[in-house]
């Protein structure tokens, strides 16, 4: 509650408020913090007023030098989308700062408003749309290919078996074996087209064969912490698409990782259950929380509005076809996959509804 600020300061309207609205000092140090910011920033005003600008600044991972400013201006600004980590989850708010004077004593009244969860709906349904047209566009050239494809490499099959000389043969077998690869990267292109037979199993039971298998090349200087919840009970799943789909998120983090090349590299594996939860529109009443979160540099700006696109990648060696498939197996489950990255915290978010 109320810490420094001077006897009949006007906080009636703010104490009460839905909003959250912090009060900063000229020493640059929290003055007050309505019981909303209380809730948002999960920490009590106690401890907010302990900490200065720059360090609550640290700790939430957002820029102070505009608030400086409008101390400096004795102005006012307003920012969209901030992204604060609290509790080492992303955050998105709009943020505004107003000078005020009060009894010869200057603050800046901090207002900030969240606004992920109308900003994830609007994104998801933007991406959502994107992505099938780029899927559909991706999988209508494949299949143009994969035909012409096939009689090429028949008639090469044919001319094979006409050649008089083996030396000729060696030339045939070249066009064999670039139409064999090229008509596999067309069938990782056409992605997976329906769900295979379920059957009940343990969700991680199928992350811990993730974990094997990222572990036979995993570099020593990256670790894999597993943070599972015992309790989630078996459901109905096709476990060997969604052992792909986890591994291909596993593996992506993993290459993320790679290039820093630093000790305390860590991917976790967390899983948790959420209660009425919606996913892609539809209510859920139990559902499965899986997360992949590492601890890298991040995912470049220019590439997160188009992350799960095919043919899509960050790498110089990759084929941009492992998040895509990732998502197409975990939407055949009737589940969703997002994404948040800030540098020093990417995370993966795979929620699945859970018939039991």
């Amino acid at each position: 509650m109320l810490t420094k600020l001077p006897h009949g300061f006007p906080l009636a309207i703010i104490e009460e408020a839905n909003t959250a609205f912090v009060i900063i000092d000229e020493s640059l140090k929290l003055s007050y913090a309505n019981p909303a910011s209380e809730l948002l920033l999960s920490q009590s005003c106690q401890r907010l007023s302990q900490q200065s600008l720059q360090q609550l600044a640290t700790h939430y991972h957002f820029s102070p030098v505009t608030i400086e400013q409008v101390f400096k201006d004795k102005g006012a600004f307003n920012e969209n989308e901030v992204t604060l980590l609290v509790d080492a989850q992303p955050l998105v708010i709009n943020l505004s700062a107003t000078h005020l004077s009060f009894e010869g004593c200057a603050y800046v009244i901090i207002e900030m408003r969240c606004i992920e969860q109308q900003r994830k709906l609007s994104q998801v349904h933007y991406q959502e749309h994107q992505q099938k047209a780029a899927q559909d566009l991706v999988r209508g050239l494949a299949h143009e290919i994969k035909n012409p494809l096939g009689g090429l490499r028949g008639a090469a099959q044919l001319l094979e078996s006409e050649l008089p000389s083996p030396e000729l043969k060696e030339f045939t077998q070249i066009i064999i074996e670039q139409a064999d690869r090229l008509s596999a990267l067309v069938n990782r292109l056409l992605g997976p087209q329906k769900m295979g037979e379920r059957k009940m199993d343990n969700i991680h039971s199928v992350l811990e064969k993730v974990r094997q298998l990222v572990c036979l090349d995993l570099p020593d200087f990256i670790n894999i912490k597993l943070d599972y919840d015992p309790s989630i009970p078996d459901f109905e799943m096709q476990s060997d698409q969604l052992l792909q789909a986890f591994l291909n998120i596993v593996q992506n983090a993993v290459q993320a990782l790679i290039p820093d090349v630093k000790q305390g590299s860590e991917i976790t594996l967390r899983t948790r259950t959420a209660h009425q939860v919606t996913i892609n529109g539809v209510p859920q009443k139990l559902a499965v929380e899986i997360k992949v979160i590492d601890n890298g540099s991040g995912i470049p700006k220019h590439l997160k509005d188009t992350l799960f696109y095919p043919m899509v990648t960050g790498k110089s060696d990759g084929t941009g076809l492992g998040l895509s498939i990732a998502q197409e197996l975990i939407k055949q489950h009737h589940g969703r996959i997002e994404c948040h990255s800030t540098v020093g915290h990417t995370e993966f978010s795979i929620y699945l509804p859970m018939k039991l």
